[in-house]
C-alpha cells in the first residue's frame, strides 16, 4: 500500500499549495508534521505568483491500493 503525506498551504495572496511526500516514515506523528510545516512556512522555499506561504491548514495521510493486472 502507498502513502503519501499531503501538507496544504495558504499563500499570502490567498492562494492554496499542497506539498506532498511520497512513503513518509510510517510513525510520523501530528507535532512532526505540523512543526515541518511550520519550518516551510518559515524558509520562505516557496511562492506562488510572488507570494510566501502564510499558514498551514491541513496535512492528511492518503493510501492507495495498486493492483497489477498485465
Amino acid at each position: 500500500m502507498a502513502q503519501v503525506l499531503e501538507m496544504q498551504f495558504e499563500t499570502a495572496g490567498g492562494k492554496k499549495l499542497s506539498v506532498s511526500v511520497d512513503d513518509p516514515r510510517a510513525n510520523v506523528t501530528a507535532q512532526e508534521v505540523e512543526t515541518g510545516m511550520q519550518a516551510l512556512i518559515a524558509s520562505a522555499v516557496f511562492e506562488v505568483d510572488g507570494f510566501g506561504l502564510a499558514s498551514a491548514f491541513n496535512a492528511r495521510l492518503i493510501e492507495r491500493n495498486v493492483t497489477d493486472l498485465v
